[in-house]
């Protein structure tokens, strides 16, 4: 039976991204289903279809499965390449998605990712620096370690879906990523990330709570919305 994804906006929503350009980028083919935000919070209409009253959401058949990262290893179990063969550079993949599921509180709080827009951030938080200076670092030393161009090697994985909405934040704030720049820029340019901005910058879709973070994040220098 083919899978059906619930997704939420396309500007907004960095957990619906990884899922979604994971499926894309190995072309496992599945419904695309969007449920956008529109109001600050979407709970009670969401929990009609997640347990959680979050997306992203894989159905298939009868299963459910929450989470981004519970939808990567659900389809990691069915389908080949979703990981690296190398086991180092499988252990650092598998690692470094997990860091980036659990983790880095500060670059999302401080550095909401919104596709369609540039921001000259306000002067970066402690916390923040620690962050950014992390990314910087699982970059430099996947595309070091495993030769590119990719993190953790010649083939798109999971690692590279779950950095793929810091890339968007990368571009909209000016992080410096250091040589990790080369990958950010690839990533952007993947075909299924280009469909989703093409997405983001054409929904009319607005929620206020939204924008409000994101300009509680510095000065829009830039929007290239077009609805």
């Amino acid at each position: 039976m083919a899978f059906t994804l619930i997704t939420a906006n396309r500007n907004y929503s960095s957990w619906s991204l990884r899922p979604w350009v994971l499926m894309k980028a190995l072309s496992i083919p599945f419904t695309d289903r969007i449920e956008p935000f529109t109001k600050p919070s979407n709970y009670e209409e969401f929990r009609a279809f997640s347990p959680t009253g979050q997306v992203p959401v894989l159905l298939d058949g009868e299963a459910t499965v929450w989470d981004s990262l519970g939808i990567a290893l659900y389809l990691a179990d069915r389908h080949e390449g979703f990981w690296p063969a190398d086991p180092a550079a499988r252990a650092f993949a598998q690692s470094a998605a997990a860091e980036m599921h659990g983790g880095f509180s500060a670059l999302r709080n401080d550095c909401p990712m919104n596709v369609g827009v540039r921001v000259t951030p306000r002067p970066m938080r402690e916390a923040l620096v620690r962050d950014v200076t992390r990314v910087r670092e699982i970059f430099e030393q996947g595309l070091a370690r495993f030769g590119g161009p990719w993190l953790a090697g010649e083939r798109f994985t999971v690692l590279d879906a779950f950095y793929a909405p810091v890339a968007y934040r990368v571009r909209t704030y000016g992080l410096d990523v250091g040589k990790g720049q080369a990958w950010v820029d690839r990533v952007i340019a993947h075909p299924a990330m280009l469909e989703w901005e093409a997405a983001a910058l054409a929904e009319a879709w607005r929620e206020v709570s939204h924008e409000e973070e994101l300009a509680s994040s510095g000065a829009i220098t830039a929007d290239y919305r077009t609805a």
